[in-house]
């Protein structure tokens, strides 16, 4: 006997609700797996871009050694009274949200991020004495194909770049995936950020960098046949070392290393 087409829907239907309350309770079985997947991998890029990461490291003791702060974008102060963990603050979410963030004008948007938080968290890395080693920032900005996301590195002069890894990117393999290439993001280590006259002069060229050139020192080569790519870093890292990005913090970290050393 052929079942009639109520039967059948009715059936369809449950096998439909079954589906989703197992889909549903997965999801949220597994969410605290994934933020902790998340947690790692984050710590993991930070490691990496300070040069603190080898393979077989112990990620959490090498971390820890990390001080995680809450900074005001705006002032450049610390938010030592932050209610939340500073691990978890997330940047993006704060960014979509207009009264946790200011809008860019087209003309002071280089990385095309249309807005830009108050609050993000930083990391910064002191010697035994209490100076400053490394300072690591989270960076993101418009490649090709879309927003490239990452860490950079700077010495603890604030002078030079330690280094910069990327952890969620959509640029094209063999291309503008090559931000991801270890060869190409050695290249960063040691390239002076400004001028004499304070001006950020760090890029990404075209082509290879003339090592006998004096701005060799603020170069990087480009990425061959990736030239918005390499256009987009360029403007995401002088975005966030400038004035509307980490400007105000690194004043404020240069001005106390002044004193620390005229205190000495």
């Amino acid at each position: 006997m052929t079942p009639s087409i109520g039967k059948t829907l009715m059936v369809a239907l449950l096998l439909c609700a079954a589906c989703s309350v197992v889909v549903s309770f997965t999801a949220v079985s597994l969410r605290p797996l994934q933020e902790a997947n998340a947690l790692i991998e984050r710590k993991r890029s930070v490691l990496q871009a300070a040069g603190r990461f080898s393979d077989g490291a112990d990620i959490e003791a090498e971390f820890s050694r990390f001080e995680v702060r809450v900074v005001d974008l705006e002032s450049g102060e610390f938010i030592d009274d932050y209610p939340g963990d500073p691990l978890k603050l997330d940047a993006r979410k704060l960014a979509r949200d207009a009264e946790t963030s200011i809008a860019l004008p087209s003309g002071g948007d280089p990385a095309l991020l249309r807005r830009r938080e108050n609050l993000t968290s930083v990391y910064l890395l002191r010697d035994d004495a209490g100076a400053l080693e490394s300072l690591v920032l989270p960076v993101r900005g418009y490649g090709l194909w879309g927003t490239l996301y990452g860490y950079i590195a700077l010495s603890g002069d604030l002078e030079r770049v330690d280094g910069l890894v990327f952890y969620e990117h959509k640029e094209t393999p063999g291309l503008g995936g090559e931000v991801d290439n270890p060869s190409w993001r050695a290249k960063w280590r040691g390239k002076t950020l400004r001028g004499a006259d304070g001006d950020l002069l760090i890029e990404v060229i075209k082509g290879q960098v003339d090592a006998d050139a004096p701005e060799a020192i603020y170069q990087v080569d480009g990425l061959a046949g990736a030239t918005l790519t390499s256009r987009g870093v360029t403007n995401m890292v002088r975005f966030w070392l400038g004035e509307t990005g980490f400007g105000a913090l690194l004043v404020r970290l240069g001005q106390g290393a002044q004193r620390e050393e005229g205190a000495s």
